[in-house]
């Protein structure tokens, strides 16, 4: 079973930055199409943004222009890049692969952006 670590979540400000990693045990990440998801307390988890193996993009629009999705398969990890966050990007971040099955779900990095 693959094993997502997730990091770089932390407390910034409205209009800061955080870098996520995501990194995966196994060697099935290098053909998987890889998500960035969030949940914030009391709402479903939503896929923000994704990167194909061959890395083609996509984002949410609430993200698009803000957040840029990137991987390196050598190393295994995939990245989120946040910027211009808002209060209502707080979250708790995961990542996993888009085929099924998933990967099992890992704890996430919890983001919290402050007004």
């Amino acid at each position: 079973q693959v094993q997502l670590v997730e990091s770089g979540g932390g407390l910034v400000q409205a209009g800061g930055s955080l870098r996520l990693s995501c990194t995966a045990s196994g060697s099935i990440f290098t053909t998987s199409t890889m998500g960035w998801y969030r949940q914030a307390p009391g709402k479903q988890r939503d896929l923000v943004a994704s990167i194909t193996s061959g890395g083609g993009t996509n984002y949410a629009d609430s993200v698009k222009g803000r957040f840029t999705i990137s991987r390196d398969n050598a190393k295994r990890t995939a990245y989120l890049q946040m910027n211009s966050l808002k209060p209502e990007d707080t979250a708790t971040y995961y990542c996993n692969r888009l085929q099924w099955p998933t990967f099992a779900w890992s704890q996430g990095t919890q983001v919290t952006v402050s007004s």
